[in-house]
């Protein structure tokens, strides 16, 4: 029974060792994404970042085609490139080929959600409409329902039953390496709507809030709904940027935190674009003694375009691997 059981675990480690040398070929089927095959074959849906990032002939990193093939190993998942499988498969014994039923369902395509809620940069050419100038009462804080005073009058063409977006100031921001002014980080806050306009004044009501609002806030148009979906897309230029800032204004960034870059419709920045997150390794001359120029830079995450305007986006980071910081670069290739 002894020798039974470490044969068997000799077959077993053999067959491990296999394994990792001889991945396991997938042909993809009709409904595949890259989202999914990560989920399947590596439990690990948030993979799709470097797979797609090794892979620059899938335009649309959710869509891989039928009849495609892909090498399976345990920790990774490689997209055969089509114009080399034929002479790789004279070359060496063809791989087993995977015997995976297809699922129920097919994975959905993965898009990211604007809720209308984010921070943008806004452009020093780009003027409020106008400020709130008091709450009713005396009070310094205001929520849905509570009546405000603004400073918008007839004389601005302002009309009653008017809606008005509401922001904050949190200063400007300034580009990490040309010290440049991006903008001024502006907050939503809420919405209100005018009820009573006179010359160079008006009172409203607030008619929704996100967050607490005061004397001073910021008045812009009012954009219908601006919560939306967005898909990706492969970005059709070699873009790289810098972090400017963040939504929580916090240094330390990670998944899930929205940020803002200096890549913006000037630069050919396009909502759904999906960018990596990067930073120069410092080389020690002390040891290097001049032979090496630069190291490989360090992979820290993915983030994706939500928004843009002229000079600057807004993005999602969706993987960090490393703690991300103000100033990191961004890439759109990695090498």
């Amino acid at each position: 029974m002894i020798l039974t059981a470490v044969l068997s675990s000799l077959i077993l480690i053999s067959a491990g060792q296999a394994a990792d040398q001889e991945p396991t070929t997938y042909i993809i089927k009709k409904g595949d994404t890259l989202w999914g095959l990560s989920e399947r074959f590596l439990k690990d849906p948030a993979y799709w970042p470097d797979m797609w990032s090794k892979n620059h002939m899938v335009t649309n990193p959710h869509l891989v085609y039928p009849g495609q093939k892909v090498r399976i190993f345990p920790d990774r998942i490689e997209i055969v490139p089509e114009d080399r499988s034929a002479t790789a498969d004279k070359a060496a014994p063809a791989p087993a080929v995977a015997n995976v039923e297809q699922p129920q369902s097919v994975a959905e395509e993965k898009t990211f959600i604007i809720r209308g809620t984010e921070s943008f940069l806004l452009l020093d050419e780009v003027k409020p409409s106008g400020y709130i100038i008091g709450i009713h009462g005396d009070r310094i804080i205001a929520g849905e329902d509570d009546i405000v005073f603004t400073d918008i009058g007839t004389a601005r063409y302002a009309k009653g039953g008017e809606k008005f977006s509401i922001f904050r100031s949190e200063g400007t921001v300034s580009h990490p390496v040309t010290n440049e002014i991006m903008g001024k980080k502006i907050v939503p806050l809420g919405m209100l709507q005018l009820t009573n306009v006179e010359k160079k004044s008006s009172r409203a009501i607030i008619i929704r809030n996100f967050k607490e609002i005061s004397a001073g806030s910021y008045l812009l148009p009012y954009r219908e709904d601006r919560r939306r979906e967005v898909s990706l897309k492969m970005p059709q230029q070699d873009l790289k940027g810098y972090v400017l800032e963040s939504y929580s204004g916090a240094n330390t960034i990670a998944a899930g935190d929205i940020v803002h870059l200096d890549i913006g419709e000037e630069q050919g920045g396009e909502p759904g674009n999906m960018l990596y997150i990067v930073r120069d390794v410092t080389i020690d001359q002390r040891y290097s003694e001049g032979r090496i120029d630069r190291l490989p830079q360090e992979l820290l995450g993915a983030l994706v375009i939500l928004e843009t305007n002229k000079k600057t986006s807004m993005a999602l980071v969706v993987k960090s691997i490393d703690a991300i910081y103000k100033g990191d670069k961004i890439v759109a290739r990695l090498k």
